[in-house]
């Protein structure tokens, strides 16, 4: 990635990411010290990634550490070799010793994830598949915030979330944070909207804190609005915007 000092205010999502090379971090580092706005933007983007991540994570089944003792428990402890007195040991006796040890160690690894494996497929298909998806979203928003052109904007809705909007050109792709979100109720959700010439298109929807991508393209839209909608969102807007937000040119 190759950007002008001009540009370093752009950095902040590529550098929550650790997108950038170590002489553009060092200069970002630099850069951070004296940018206010930067270091915010920076906090923030690191949280959301945070949060992203844990949402691909998966706790270990609770049988885990059982199924891991009943395996030591089963294997079969070998006596002590002691040499014979005034002769240190054969280095090759020494190293079949030792791989004998990490055979058995790895028999206890693959027991025990048998067990996670077999646990896995008849419990976890549902939290596996729940992961891939998060983990195709964190793949998405992190290609546009690390994305060399990527641009920045932020907002207050009505209701005091503050927002972030990055767009990436090259991308044809935009990414959406919120911060602050009020609960928007039962049977109700923040919807996002793309705002094509006073023609708000359907881009998402957003119920709590954290970044989506927009859906739909950003390429011609001119701003970026959120609403109140029913749960399911709705085909246009129902409600006055509590945001709309000029996107970063």
């Amino acid at each position: 990635m190759n950007h002008h000092a001009t540009d370093a205010h752009t950095l902040a999502a590529a550098y929550a990411l650790g997108a950038l090379d170590e002489d553009e971090r060092e200069d970002f580092d630099t850069h951070l010290r004296a940018c206010e706005a930067c270091r915010q933007d920076a906090a923030e983007f690191e949280a959301t990634t945070a949060r992203l991540a844990a949402a691909v994570s998966q706790p270990p089944p609770a049988a885990a550490k059982a199924q891991v003792m009943a395996a030591v428990d089963g294997v079969r402890q070998l006596p002590p070799r002691v040499p014979a007195a005034g002769r240190a040991p054969a280095l090759g006796g020494f190293l079949r010793r030792r791989a004998v040890s990490l055979a058995l160690a790895a028999g206890v690894a693959a027991a025990a994830l048998g067990g996670v494996a077999v646990w896995q497929t008849q419990n976890g298909r549902e939290q596996e598949q729940q992961a891939r998806q998060a983990q195709q979203q964190l793949d998405a928003i992190s290609a546009v915030l690390a994305a060399p052109d990527a641009r920045t904007v932020h907002g207050k809705a009505a209701n005091g979330a503050l927002t972030t909007v990055v767009t990436s050109e090259q991308r044809n792709q935009a990414v959406f944070t919120a911060a602050g979100l009020p609960s928007p109720g039962a049977g109700k959700t923040y919807q996002l909207w793309l705002d094509h010439d006073g023609t708000m298109l359907p881009a998402g929807l957003i119920d709590h804190d954290g970044t989506v991508t927009l859906t739909g393209d950003p390429a011609d839209a001119g701003a970026v609005g959120l609403t109140l909608e029913p749960d399911g969102g709705s085909p246009r807007p129902t409600t006055d915007p509590l945001l709309l937000m000029a996107l970063p040119a």
